[in-house]
């Protein structure tokens, strides 16, 4: 997924209910986000967080990461774990700011 699509998706509600799809960032360490972004599991530890995630393996998640190394890992263990809708940001929060959208720091 390009950032002008993510930035589309992101233009309805603020909730993953409303939506439409979960938007999860698991860079580590943190270095800010997208705003809307539902969740932050470092993409290292999917796996032992699965309680975080949705039950329905069927939702549509949305992963990304600073350059799109560590999102494209994370989609590869979801998909492992059994989901079926997982994507990921192409290029990641750097290839979003590129594309002219900013990110927020909520670590402050």
């Amino acid at each position: 997924m390009r950032a002008p699509e993510l930035a589309k998706m992101l233009q309805t509600a603020q909730t993953p209910q409303a939506k439409g799809f979960l938007l999860v960032n698991v860079h580590v360490p943190y270095q800010g986000e997208i705003e809307g972004t539902d969740l932050f599991l470092p993409y290292d530890q999917l796996e032992t967080n699965v309680d975080k995630l949705p039950t329905d393996k069927s939702t549509k998640i949305v992963l990304y990461c600073r350059s799109g190394a560590m999102s494209a890992i994370a989609q590869r263990t979801l998909v492992k774990l059994g989901y079926t809708n997982v994507s990921d940001l192409a290029g990641g929060m750097g290839a979003w700011q590129d594309a002219g959208y900013s990110l927020v720091d909520k670590a402050r």
